[in-house]
């Protein structure tokens, strides 16, 4: 891995890269973020809310709750997608579950998954991850 050292800094090229197309895909938005979006609902979020986000997954019977329905959650806030309520609900960082909760708190998976990564970079790759979930789980709303 090359390194170039910036002001008594070493940054990594491979690093530089990951931070890169995570910042792509949160600045251009609902386009770059659907299809990222879409592959990452697929193998995170469809086993319990379905490939149709209609909260009919393979897993949602073996939930105690309800798994919520995901494509009407504009129609259910007034016709406004509820952005930051999905991002913080999906993230599950943020906010004190007393009782747990049946959502699993993606952002720390996401960022522990991140293996080759490093703190805010590590972080930087779970919010890219989420965010890309967000758009996705927007452009689904009837």
């Amino acid at each position: 891995m090359y390194v170039d050292w910036i002001g008594g800094l070493a940054v990594s090229y491979l690093s530089s890269a990951k931070i890169a197309i995570a910042a792509l895909i949160v600045g251009a938005g609902p386009a770059l973020a659907d299809s990222a979006g879409e592959k990452e609902y697929v193998v995170a979020c469809a086993g319990c809310h379905g490939e149709s986000g209609m909260g009919m997954g393979p897993f949602a019977e073996l939930l105690n709750t309800e798994t919520p329905n995901l494509v009407n959650l504009a129609k259910a806030n007034g016709g406004v997608f509820p952005f930051e309520t999905v991002l913080t609900t999906i993230d599950g960082r943020d906010g004190v579950r007393a009782h747990g909760s049946t959502m699993p708190i993606w952002g720390e998976r996401f960022k522990s998954s991140a293996t080759s990564q490093r703190g805010e970079t590590a972080d930087m790759v779970a919010r890219g991850r989420i965010l890309s979930l967000v758009y996705y789980i927007e452009s689904i709303q009837k």
